[in-house]
């Protein structure tokens, strides 16, 4: 267990937080609530040791590795991805050598009952346990496998690495810490960088992770799949909730709620009795009773309704001048990267006021269809914008919209034109920039603040075509909701690209997911798309029964369809059922193995010989490897049946 006791963090003598005490459990998987500059970035330096604090104690036990992924971190190595991720398992060969030199010492002692040959016992187990936990045959296996899962394709693991966006080099900083598998992973927005597929098969990861997770994160549907615990942070002080995101929220408002309430009934009982004191007060008669009044006013415990910060972004979009039906239109488009195709034949329309979204794998070509789509790059085909079709443009890459010289009003009153001019202080004060904030250099503004900034300049010209690039990387959850409330309410067309699951539910009318160098289009929202996708090999499967003859294949009812996908998804959650049963029979049995030899370790008086030739040491050794392996196979298992049964 990691305790935090009594922090204190200033900056320039301003209190960010005071008096933070919380405990880091076993298998705890946190998140960390609050808004942008609240403090949670902040928090989590001060636990891996990055920064100081002016009070207070981290106590993290000696044993305890921990491992930390920052927001952004540039890479300049020009190794192979493979070769880096395998990096930071450097020290294996060094553990290898000191257990081959502790199995020697040990084999050449026979003082079983010396308190040094106790230590050294306890120190070999020690360093084979830690050993076996990575599984160093498995390795470069397990490299793969999460590589894949992050997204990158095996063609792609002998890339170098400095040949890579930040975006995908972040990737394989998160890798490494994975890979290491340290007891507390903390990780600073871990799904900036990752598309749809890469954050699912992150929560199923991280679910099965065997260490303790703190995270901070403002997608809030990854939130609710991996987290059970929520650290709140709010106007310095830290609340601890034992549930994920969502319920949070609403045990917050149920707990400001009763404070509200014991607040305003207490003031009428102080009221009352303060009046009858006032009443009574020169009265002789009564002077016992306004003296038993005034002793309880001085008892009274008053109740304290806590100061929450509300402060928060808001705007709406100008009205959207009025233009033709066809907001943009695309014919066989196409688009290499020198000699990489990246889009090929790609047909695409958007009419006036629809909104849709743009999804797939990163490095399918969703920027560079939206790049291509607004004349910012070539490409072979036809793109039409429609008649009197105003774009505005949000990119990812920040750097791109802003000038990190310009000052923050600088930067807006650059592009400003007209009798809006007079209004940008009250502009950036509703993305609040107040007061010197205003004079702030780009340079120095937080992820957050660079977001507001880029989201400010959009409104300062009328457009009826917006094109959003993953708006919302670094808005915290409120600023969020604000925009996607905008967003709603906006009459013009969108273009949304968004790994955010929540951001976009009931956001758009369609989905346009990019795949091996096309898209294709998906009537409905991302949950209506996300469901599709997850039934999909299950329909593939359907298809395949029905396709002896596809030729004259009839219709199938909807109700028959969901009723033999039924069908299939229990038989195989029988199946993997069965073999959990199994796995479980032989985790069992080289559990009480392990035991038994453990105990003839615990008494090398009778069992001198198999100690000295070192056989029960491999014994010892192949169980503990064996055991670990079945233990994986297990939790693998599981995961997929709780996969299948949501």
């Amino acid at each position: 267990m990691i305790s935090v006791v009594g922090i204190r963090k200033e900056f320039g003598g301003t209190p960010l937080f005071s008096d933070v005490s919380f405990n880091i459990n076993p298998k705890d998987r946190i998140g960390l609530a609050g808004k942008n500059g609240s403090g949670k970035t902040t928090l989590l330096n001060i636990l891996v040791g990055n920064i100081g604090k002016e009070a207070g104690t981290v106590v993290i036990p000696e044993d305890v590795t921990i491992g930390y992924l920052p927001q952004e971190k540039n890479l300049t190595s020009s190794v192979s991805i493979m070769e880096e991720i395998m990096l930071a398992l450097s020290f294996i060969k060094e553990w290898q050598r000191e257990l081959v030199r502790l199995e020697s010492e040990l084999s050449n002692r026979e003082d079983y009952e010396s308190v040094s040959y106790a230590r050294l016992i306890e120190e070999y187990n020690h360093l084979n346990e830690r050993l076996l936990l990575f599984q160093p045959a498995k390795l470069r296996g397990e490299a793969e496998r999460i590589l894949t899962g992050l997204g990158f394709e095996k063609a792609q693991f002998e890339k170098p690495v400095c040949s890579l966006s930040v975006g995908w080099q972040m990737r394989i900083e998160l890798g490494k810490l994975l890979l290491l598998k340290p007891e507390l992973l903390l990780l600073d927005e871990p799904t900036n960088h990752l598309d749809i597929e890469s954050i699912q098969w992150l929560e199923s990861f991280l679910l099965t992770y065997t260490g303790s997770v703190v995270l901070v994160s403002h997608d809030r549907t990854f939130l609710d799949n991996v987290t059970n615990r929520t650290l709140e942070i709010n106007n310095g002080k830290v609340y601890d909730y034992k549930v994920a995101y969502s319920k949070y929220i609403e045990l917050r408002n149920e707990r400001l709620e009763h404070q509200k309430a014991a607040f305003t009934n207490q003031q009428k009982e102080v009221k009352e009795i303060e009046q009858f004191i006032e009443k009574f007060r020169y009265k002789a008669t009564k002077a016992k009773q306004v003296q038993s009044r005034v002793k309880q006013l001085d008892k009274l415990e008053r109740v304290q309704v806590e100061d929450m910060d509300k402060s928060a972004i808001h705007f709406r979009f100008p009205a959207a001048p009025h233009s033709g039906k066809i907001s943009i239109e695309a014919e066989a488009v196409t688009k290499y990267y020198g000699d990489k195709l990246v889009l090929s034949g790609v047909d695409f329309q958007l009419l006036r006021g629809e909104k849709v979204a743009f999804v797939g794998k990163n490095g399918e070509g969703k920027t560079t269809f939206v790049k291509t789509l607004l004349g910012l790059i070539g490409h072979k085909g036809i793109i039409k914008l429609g008649h009197k079709v105003i774009p505005a443009y949000y990119t990812q890459d920040q750097l791109e919209m802003l000038d990190v010289n310009n000052t923050v009003f600088d930067e807006v009153d650059q592009v400003a034109v007209g009798d809006i001019r007079t209004r940008l202080k009250n502009i950036l004060g509703s993305f609040l920039f107040q007061g010197e904030d205003v004079d702030k250099k780009v340079k120095v503004l937080s992820g957050g603040e660079k977001s507001r900034l880029a989201l400010a300049k959009l409104l300062l010209s009328p457009s009826n075509f917006l094109i959003l690039d993953e708006p919302t990387n670094h808005l915290d959850m409120v600023s969020k909701d604000i925009l996607k409330s905008a967003l709603l309410d906006y009459t013009g067309s969108i273009i949304i690209v968004s790994h955010d699951r929540d951001f976009l539910q009931g956001l758009t009318t369609k989905v346009y997911e990019f795949k091996n160098h096309t898209i294709k289009e998906h009537i409905g929202d991302i949950s209506e798309y996300l469901r599709k996708h997850k039934l999909e090999t299950l329909k593939e499967l359907e298809r395949n029964e029905k396709g002896r003859n596809p030729s004259v294949e009839e219709p199938v009812s909807e109700n028959k369809l969901r009723y033999e996908q039924r069908k299939e998804m229990d038989r195989q959650i029988r199946k993997l059922k069965n073999k959990i049963a199994t796995v479980e029979d032989d985790i069992e049995f080289l559990e009480q193995a392990l035991e038994g030899v453990n105990t003839k370790l615990s008494h090398p008086e009778d069992y001198r010989e198999e100690i000295k030739s070192g056989s029960l040491y491999k014994e010892h050794g192949l169980l503990e490897e064996k055991l670990e392996e079945v233990m994986k196979q297990w939790e693998i298992l599981h995961d997929h049946l709780e996969r299948l049964k949501q």
